[in-house]
């Protein structure tokens, strides 16, 4: 799938909730950076660790509900949303153009909105996800090939979405700042359209 994007200068900067110049999000980039210099090391690296240090919500079975990039770092938990939103922050903190892309997935009876993360290496776009592998999950770091945690089946009315947003999408945001519980949101709340 082509991916759709404007400049990547568009995916640099800071907002409310891909909070990149934060002190925090500073700090964990900045320790990574040091142990990893080049662009593409340093974005495996980010990847991996929110991956693997951040813990999805549903997996943990934590009901806590983090939005932006600093309340994902300092609970140590959050949705495929969240997580997403830190490691953006994290890849913009250190000069890397990085964006947001969503799947719509069959959940259920319906659908439920999926997110991803892109980052521009080498002059192009490469999806990443960050949502965290568990037992018959096992998204990587693949700008070869593309390994996601779940490959969408059209024929049953999934979506992958081409388009890499700069800015979160406005009904994940009003989703998850709606709710008090992660757990609830997931059984059935989540947006279908990005």
């Amino acid at each position: 799938m082509e991916l759709q994007a404007g400049s990547p200068g568009d995916y640099l900067h800071a907002d409310e909730i891909v909070e990149s110049e934060s002190v925090a999000v500073a700090a964990l980039a900045a320790r990574l950076r040091a142990e990893h210099p080049d662009a593409a090391s340093f974005s495996r690296a980010a990847y991996e660790w929110v991956r693997d240090c951040i813990s999805h919500s549903v997996d943990v079975q934590d009901p806590r509900v983090t939005v932006t990039a600093t309340e994902v770092l300092r609970a140590g938990v959050g949705l495929c949303f969240a997580k997403s939103h830190l490691l953006v922050a994290v890849l913009r903190n250190q000069g890397i153009p990085a964006g947001l892309c969503y799947q719509r997935l069959a959940d259920g009876e319906g659908f439920a909105l999926h997110g991803l993360v892109a980052v521009h290496l080498g002059g192009v776009w490469h999806r990443l996800d960050p949502r965290g592998n568990r037992e018959a999950i096992n998204a990587q770091f693949n700008l070869a090939t593309e390994q996601l945690a779940w490959i969408v089946d059209p024929a049953i009315g999934e979506v992958d979405y081409p388009t890499v947003f700069a800015t979160p999408s406005p009904a994940v945001i009003a989703a998850l700042r709606a709710s008090d519980d992660a757990l609830q949101l997931c059984a059935g709340g989540l947006p279908i359209t990005p």
